[in-house]
């Protein structure tokens, strides 16, 4: 969930199915309860209600008509785009929990490891975090019942409950013998979107937002006041491997970055109604300090609106590698039966007119996009874009789908034998037992060769351990460096929390440690820009 780090690098193929679905639910606007015009004297209805009735009655199954209407509506939206999509009661009901940004529970992310629920880490200040639950404990039993065959959203929905209610849990931690038995009361639970905010060095602060919820212009208010009262003077806006969110959002947050009135993000559809423009409010606008936004193809929907101003508005330098390229507006509409459809009415266009929407006619071309920055890095690859347009300040940015950096800066491939420690947990478990071993950890916590063979140990001798021997892979890495912020990286996360172990990973983040390079071109585009009364008269 945190993408600069070793850990989400090593998910970077999870990323594209990942952010197709995200988008699909995250991408839209709420729209208000479907009013459907009535299709019932067209023929074809007649034909689809007599195969819906002969289904019923006649197929060797027995089939409730729900699951066959719902069926079909998939197969017609299908049809359609790769982001309309009929969301059932249950799934509309958890998109619009996570835009509202809270619910209410024990405070906890989980997973499933080795069969078993297993605690990633709680949320800072959360009911968990209180009682002491910490990273690596093994939820056993809730309410006395077992977990272990349940599918985590299952578990999900057991832990949570209205406020104030009361749920058991009994947890396993490796080096206790015996059980814990806890009684967690459920509370409010923010999901923030906004990751971490600190001063990555003297001066320069970083906010990593990761989703675009009905609380990320809030959040991201309160973390720039806190990064200015620490002295910050330039900023790194961090987008990589945002899925987008909610279109007021993406206006909000930009308007922390443009002069009131600056065009933000068009929208065209077939329909008249659907041409908007959406300019800066005005509300939010900061101090005008150099940023430099970092974009991957992991970014998508309202980071791209948000990338795609700053960079068409001469603001900032946008640096990483071309987003992902979605920009079909969602309108969501409520169905009578509490179910949603997320139906596209409209397309995304930059304020110097670039559509955002990549080509999706070859559905796993679009879904499994390549690389496009295979050639020299610190240049946007002209030759690939056919389409050039120009910003505010007259520079050529390029269409063609996604937004193009202006600064390209490819992030490191891992290997195959790290790759498969990420994939199969090993770097996370082996913390779990090495702080049950050694309590004391500090936050400067130093890999030494004592501890990296102690890693090696706990690695092969799994039941599913890699099949070259560690030793043997650590000596072929290229970057031998990354084992041990790897290690350092979970074991000072689990003790000292999310945000430690986060600033152990950007130590190896090339595209961070680039992004501080930037901030003179940041300085210069921000003096290129036209003066408020030009914007005006255009």
């Amino acid at each position: 969930m945190t993408p600069v780090s070793s850990r989400s690098r090593a998910l970077n193929l999870l990323v594209v199915p990942l952010v197709l679905a995200a988008t699909t639910l995250l991408g839209g606007t709420l729209g208000p309860r479907l009013l459907a015009v009535s299709d019932a004297t067209n023929p074809m209805m007649k034909e689809y209600s007599d195969i819906l009735a002969t289904a019923r009655a006649w197929y060797a199954d027995d089939l409730g008509t729900e699951k066959l209407v719902y069926s079909s509506i998939g197969g017609m939206l299908d049809t359609l785009d790769p982001h309309s999509n009929f969301l059932e009661p249950e799934e509309y009901g958890s998109m619009q929990e996570k835009q509202r940004g809270s619910f209410y529970g024990l405070g906890i992310i989980i997973s499933k490891r080795n069969g078993k629920v297993t605690v990633i880490t709680p949320v800072e200040g959360s009911p968990a975090q209180r009682l002491g639950i910490r990273a690596g404990d093994i939820i056993e039993l809730v309410e006395g019942q077992p977990i272990d065959d349940l599918p985590i959203d299952a578990v999900v929905k057991k832990l949570k409950g209205p406020k104030g209610t009361t749920v058991k849990v009994t947890i396993v931690r490796p080096g206790l013998g015996e059980p814990l038995q806890m009684s967690v009361t459920r509370a409010e639970i923010p999901t923030n979107s906004v990751s971490f905010a600190f001063m990555v060095e003297p001066g320069v602060g970083y906010i990593r937002l990761k989703d675009f919820t009905h609380t990320s212009a809030p959040e991201v208010a309160e973390a720039w006041a806190k990064l200015e009262k620490q002295g910050m003077k330039k900023l790194v806006f961090d987008l990589r491997a945002n899925p987008g969110g909610l279109l007021d959002q993406a206006i909000a947050v930009s308007d922390f970055f443009l002069r009131k009135g600056e065009k933000v993000v068009i929208t065209r559809g077939r329909q008249s109604s659907s041409e908007q423009v959406f300019t800066a409010p005005g509300r939010n606008t900061k101090a005008r300090i150099p940023v430099v936004v970092l974009i991957n193809k992991g970014s998508a929907s309202a980071a791209e609106i948000v990338a795609g101003a700053v960079q068409d508005q001469d603001r900032g330098v946008v640096a990483g590698q071309t987003s992902w390229g979605k920009g079909l507006v969602q309108s969501v509409y409520t169905l009578s039966d509490g179910a949603g459809l997320a139906l596209t009415t409209a397309k995304y266009y930059t304020p110097s007119g670039r559509c955002i929407q990549r080509d999706y006619k070859e559905f796993i071309e679009y879904v499994t996009p390549a690389d496009e920055e295979d050639g020299e890095e610190d240049a946007a690859p002209e030759a690939a874009k056919k389409e050039i347009y120009r910003t505010a300040g007259g520079r050529a940015v390029y269409g063609g789908g996604g937004i193009t950096p202006d600064v390209v800066v490819k992030s490191d491939r891992l290997s195959r034998w790290m790759a498969t420690l990420y994939a199969r947990g090993v770097f996370f478990e082996w913390a779990v037992q090495y702080r049950a071993r050694n309590p004391e950890v500090p936050r400067d916590f130093k890999v030494t060769d004592a501890i990296r063979e102690d890693f090696f140990a706990f690695a092969d001798g799994r039941p599913n351990a890699p099949e070259t021997p560690s030793r043997t892979a650590y000596a072929e890495e290229k970057d031998k460096a990354i084992v041990d912020r790897a290690l350092a990286e979970e074991i000072v996360g689990a003790v000292h929390g999310p945000e430690a172990g986060y600033r152990v990973s950007i130590d190896g983040d090339v595209q961070l440690k680039k992004a501080l390079t930037l901030f003179p071109e940041a300085e210069k585009l921000a003096g290129i820009r036209p003066e408020p009364e030009a914007v005006a008269r255009r």
